[in-house]
């Protein structure tokens, strides 16, 4: 009994840089996984955008990309809510990273050559969740349009 107590007050051992990276690169690529399956038909077109995305938005190499979309479309699988993957990234990312996701999964939502409004819906939900002013959340709308 003694012991559960001792742990409340004991810090939790220090998440390593590496850790940490993979778990927001795991969340954004989950967001954009999300915004491609928001339509309720997931196109290869945006999966292959997606997968053009990826490297530049979360600095990968090239070899990477496929590991990561296949743990990221199991996140997904697992998922109750797009809290989980908002929290890490409003956990580590500065703004200017934010507003290049949410540029990111507007490119993949316009991918296919039409806007669902699920996809819009999901995109300016997790604008909200993360702290995406609504000037820049249009800006990349507009942006990922031309």
């Amino acid at each position: 009994m003694i012991h559960v107590f001792k742990a409340l007050f004991e810090h939790a051992p220090v998440e390593s840089e590496e850790s940490r990276e993979r778990k927001l690169r795991l969340a954004a690529a989950a967001l954009m996984i999300e915004t491609a399956r928001a339509d309720f038909s997931e196109s290869s077109v945006e999966i292959t955008t997606l997968s053009e995305l990826l490297p530049t938005v979360l600095q990968l190499e090239a070899f990477e990309v496929e590991a990561l979309v296949s743990a990221a479309q199991e996140q997904v699988e697992d998922a109750t809510s797009l809290y989980e993957f908002t929290q890490v990234i409003n956990e580590g990312w500065s703004l200017e990273r934010k507003i290049q996701l949410i540029s990111a999964m507007w490119t993949v939502a316009y991918a296919d050559g039409d806007v669902d409004k699920y996809e819009e819906h999901l995109i300016r939900n997790v604008a909200d969740l993360i702290y995406v002013p609504h000037s820049n959340y249009i800006h990349c709308k507009l942006a990922a349009q031309g």
